[in-house]
């Protein structure tokens, strides 16, 4: 099953307190909503996905414990980009000063920041292209380091402020570099 991206803005513009509430409202569906306001509804994914998901961000949240320098969310944390677009990555993480700046309501609404690190994992589910044009838009907006990671294919892309996309083949780990000092991801 495929992510079914539907325009309902000719006939309905949602805030983003009423978009917050529609994804509140349906835990069971997982919503993103791109930049020109299209509302993107992902299937869940499956046991084998979801386990490799959980243990990426197991990898990340044990590291950032043992270094305390930022915020790890899992992929029901939503992000407001500064392109308007409402985002989950599979998992991401933000500096711990940018934490810090924001008021206590902001922390429980979709975060209105780009994170510092994201991670995608690319679903049976998912389109490479669409996959590929989110890491990009994740860039643009401010995003320093991204990982798309394909395990089908048995890629990884890279994807970073100011550089063109490098893919890996194959590769056993991936370094956090400068970005998250002292992280290693073992694939």
């Amino acid at each position: 099953m495929q992510a079914l991206t539907v325009d309902f803005n000719s006939i309905l513009d949602l805030t983003d307190e009423q978009f917050f509430l529609l994804c509140q409202t349906n835990q069971n569906l997982r919503f993103e909503r791109n930049a020109t306001g299209e509302i993107v509804i992902m299937p869940p994914v499956g046991g084998e996905s979801s386990n490799r998901n959980a243990g990426l961000t197991a990898q990340l949240w044990i590291w950032n414990q043992q270094n305390n320098l930022g915020i790890v969310f899992d992929s029901s944390g939503g992000f407001k980009l500064p392109n308007s677009a409402d985002r989950s990555p599979d998992a991401s993480w933000v500096k711990l000063s940018r934490w810090n700046e924001l008021t206590p309501e902001q922390k429980t609404k979709f975060l209105p920041l780009s994170p510092d690190f994201v991670i995608e994992l690319l679903y049976k589910s998912d389109s490479l292209k669409t996959t590929q044009n989110k890491m990009s838009e994740y860039k643009s907006n401010g995003v320093r380091l991204g990982w798309l990671i394909n395990r089908k294919n048995r890629q990884v892309e890279i994807y970073r402020i100011g550089k063109e996309v490098e893919v890996l083949e194959n590769p056993d780990s991936l370094s956090g570099e400068d970005v998250l000092p002292g992280f290693v991801l073992d694939l």
